[in-house]
C-alpha cells in the first residue's frame, strides 16, 4: 500500500516577487466585496424556474488604462524589462516568465490569493494545453491546499471542468468564495461534440449555455504554457474561443513564451537567473551506466525524447516488479504515464511519479511531484558519466 505523501512548502522570495509584479499592475484598484448579479437558473420542461439565485462576479477595474499602464511600466523599469508603450483594457494580458522547475503552479496559485486579498477578485480559470497537465494542476491545488489555508486563513475551491458534470459551474457562479475552474483546451476549442457542449443550450443544464454562466462571472484567466495553449497561428480556434470567457484580464505563465505572445512582461526568471539564485544546479550527465537494482531509491532515467507528427513521447528507464523479482526496464511512454502503477506499485514510486508533461522543445519530462528530467538525466542512482553535457535540474 502506498504511503500518504505529506509535502511542506515554504515561501520563497522570487515567488513572492512574481506575485507582486502582477498585483502591482492594479495599484489603486478599490478592494471591494464581490459584485452581485442575478444568476439565471434556467428553465425546466420549458418553464422558467420560480426563482433565480444571487451570483457573484469579479468587480470591474476602477482605475484607468493610464494608471494601469503606469503601474506596469514602473514594475518593468525596476527590473530592467522593456516598458510597455500601450495597453488595451478590453484585452489586458500580463506575461510572467519562470524557468522550468521553479514552481510556476505554486506561484500563480499564490498570485490568486494575493489578488483576492488586495482587490477582492475571486473567480479564476486555469487553462492548460492537455488532459495530463490538467490533472497535474488539479493535484497541485489539492496538495497545496493546507499550506495556503494556513498562510491566508482562506480556502480556494478548485474543480476540473467536465461537460457531463455541469452542476459545479452553478457553484462557481453562485459561491462568493474563491473559485477556480481548471480546463484543458480540448474541452472548448476542439471539433468534437464534448467541446461544442460548452456553447450549446443543454436540457441537462436547464436550457442554458455553460459558457454564458461562466462568462457572467468575468473571470481572471491563467494560461499555463501559452505557447502550447495558443499555438503559433494568431487566428486559431483557441485564441478566438478564449474571448468568449469575457475575462477581466489574462495572465500568461511559461518558461518558453513565443516571441509574438510576449506582451506586458512584468516578471522574468530565466535559466541564468534561476541558476544564480541557486534555484537549480548544473550537473554533467549525458549517457550513463547503471549497476545494481534495489528498488529503494526511486530510480528514473530519461534516455531520449522522441518526436513525430503527433505528441512527443519519452523513452525512460525505471524499476519494475515481475514474477522473477525487480528488474530495470526501458519503455517508450506518453503524457500521463503512471510509473507507480506500471512498476507493479513499487513503494519507491508512490510520491507523484506520474508524467505530467513531455516537452519536445526542451527535450524534458515533468513529473507530478515537480521533478524535471532532461535527456540523459537520472534520479535515484549514482551515475557514471560517459559524455558531458551541461544541464539544469530542479533542486530538491
Amino acid at each position: 500500500m502506498a504511503k500518504t505523501l505529506t509535502l511542506k512548502f515554504k515561501n520563497q522570495q522570487f515567488q513572492t516577487d512574481a506575485a507582486r509584479a502582477v498585483t502591482d499592475a492594479f495599484h489603486g484598484q478599490r478592494n471591494q466585496t464581490m459584485q452581485e448579479f442575478t444568476h439565471d437558473m434556467g428553465r425546466t420542461n420549458g418553464q422558467t424556474d420560480a426563482f433565480d439565485m444571487v451570483g457573484f462576479r469579479n468587480n470591474p477595474l476602477t482605475i484607468t488604462s493610464g494608471q494601469v499602464l503606469e503601474n506596469i511600466r514602473q514594475t518593468q523599469m525596476a527590473v530592467q524589462l522593456k516598458p510597455s508603450e500601450t495597453i488595451d483594457l478590453d484585452d489586458l494580458r500580463l506575461t510572467i516568465e519562470m524557468e522550468t522547475g521553479t514552481g510556476k503552479t505554486y506561484t500563480y496559485i499564490k498570485t490568486m490569493f494575493e489578488l483576492n486579498k488586495l482587490y477582492g477578485w475571486s473567480k479564476f480559470i486555469v487553462v492548460v494545453p492537455s488532459i495530463a497537465i490538467r490533472e497535474g494542476v488539479s493535484r497541485s491545488f489539492e496538495i497545496m491546499s493546507e499550506h495556503f489555508a494556513a498562510e491566508y486563513n482562506k480556502r480556494i475551491t478548485a474543480f476540473v471542468y467536465d461537460s457531463k458534470q455541469l452542476t459545479k459551474i452553478d457553484q462557481f457562479a453562485s459561491d462568493a468564495g474563491m473559485q477556480v475552474m481548471i480546463i484543458n483546451t480540448q474541452a472548448f476549442a476542439a471539433r468534437g461534440e464534448d467541446a461544442r457542449r460548452i456553447y450549446m443550450r443543454l436540457d441537462a443544464f436547464r436550457s442554458r449555455k455553460p459558457i454564458d454562466v461562466i462568462a457572467a462571472t468575468n473571470p481572471i484567466l491563467i494560461i499555463d504554457e501559452p505557447q502550447s495553449v495558443l499555438g503559433a497561428d494568431k487566428k486559431n480556434a483557441t485564441r478566438e474561443k478564449l474571448r468568449e470567457f469575457k475575462p477581466l484580464f489574462t495572465l500568461l505563465y511559461s518558461a518558453t513564451h513565443r516571441a509574438g505572445d510576449i506582451v506586458n512582461m512584468v516578471y522574468r526568471l530565466d535559466a541564468m537567473d534561476a541558476y544564480n539564485k541557486k534555484l537549480v544546479k548544473k550537473i554533467s550527465v549525458k549517457g550513463i551506466n547503471q549497476t545494481g537494482t534495489t528498488a529503494t531509491n526511486g530510480y528514473l532515467y530519461l534516455e531520449s525524447i522522441l518526436l513525430s507528427e503527433g505528441n512527443p513521447r519519452a523513452r525512460i528507464g525505471f524499476d519494475k516488479r515481475g514474477a522473477s523479482g525487480v528488474r530495470q526496464v526501458m519503455q517508450t511512454v506518453g503524457d500521463g504515464f503512471d510509473i507507480y502503477q506500471q512498476s507493479g506499485e513499487l513503494e519507491e514510486y508512490a510520491g507523484g511519479y506520474r508524467i505530467e508533461s513531455i516537452d519536445g522543445f526542451e527535450r524534458s519530462i515533468r513529473l507530478l511531484n515537480g521533478t524535471v528530467l532532461y535527456e540523459g538525466d537520472m534520479v535515484g542512482r549514482t551515475a557514471v558519466p560517459r559524455r558531458q553535457a551541461a544541464r539544469h535540474v530542479r533542486l530538491r
